[in-house]
């Protein structure tokens, strides 16, 4: 996806930037203050500093340094229902970590993660994943994909989504989770599945629902990991 597929307000995204490395935060802030899009409304430390200043400057997303177990109990409550002053502009979570592993990934993602990138990654491509996610979709980092499916494909985790989970899907909400796995966007399965936008979102919506997730993010990871997405080895 690229940034003209995001669809930009005439409202900047409104940013909490957070976490405990606070070189790293600094970086953070100073390559979002100039970027016209995105407004840094906070910086903080992780844990409770963040709950206050979500609580109090309403941010549209939360970029957050490290995943700790405080930190994991900040994404379930800043993403948890009845936070958001409007349910329709619910907060979302970003989160840079230096750790890709399959469980960090996977409590992230349970915990309500909605963008996940290693802190590694390169300054456009997180200003990429800050606009793709205040959008409303997820983003995985692709060298966290490529692990999760070298994961998924050498063993199963307890509590995974089954194949005969899936079945409760109907045809057309496996078409739009496949293709939303694969990397297209609303506006992209909307074409190729000659539908209308808002009927994709509604099909993912009913997908979120039947799994019993939260967000987009977790529903590509259930993509991959019960074999409804199969990438093929690299040659």
């Amino acid at each position: 996806m690229t940034d003209g597929q995001v669809c930009r307000t005439s409202q900047p995204i409104r940013v909490v930037v957070a976490g405990g490395q606070p070189l790293l935060r600094r970086g953070v802030v100073m390559l979002l203050t100039g970027e016209p899009d995105v407004e840094v409304v906070a910086e903080v430390p992780d844990g409770v500093d963040v709950l206050d200043a979500a609580r109090r400057y309403r941010p549209d997303l939360v970029v957050l340094d490290g995943l700790d177990g405080g930190n994991l109990d900040v994404i379930r409550t800043v993403t948890g229902a009845g936070f958001a002053a409007d349910p329709q502009r619910p907060v979302r979570v970003l989160v840079l970590t230096g750790d890709g592993s399959d469980l960090t990934v996977y409590r992230a993602l349970r915990a309500g993660t909605a963008g996940l990138l290693l802190r590694d990654t390169a300054p456009n491509e997180l200003l990429r994943a800050i606009r793709v996610v205040a959008a409303g979709l997820g983003w995985l980092d692709p060298a966290v994909t490529r692990q999760l499916i070298r994961d998924f494909a050498a063993r199963s985790e307890p509590g995974v989504r089954t194949p005969a989970e899936l079945r409760q899907l109907t045809n057309r909400e496996r078409q739009v989770l496949t293709l939303a796995a694969q990397g297209f966007s609303n506006t992209e399965i909307a074409g190729r599945l000659f539908i209308t936008e808002g009927t994709v979102k509604s099909h993912m919506g009913r997908v979120l629902m039947k799994l019993r997730l939260t967000n987009r993010a977790q529903a590509v990871a259930v993509a991959y990991q019960s074999g409804l997405v199969v990438v093929p080895p690299r040659r």
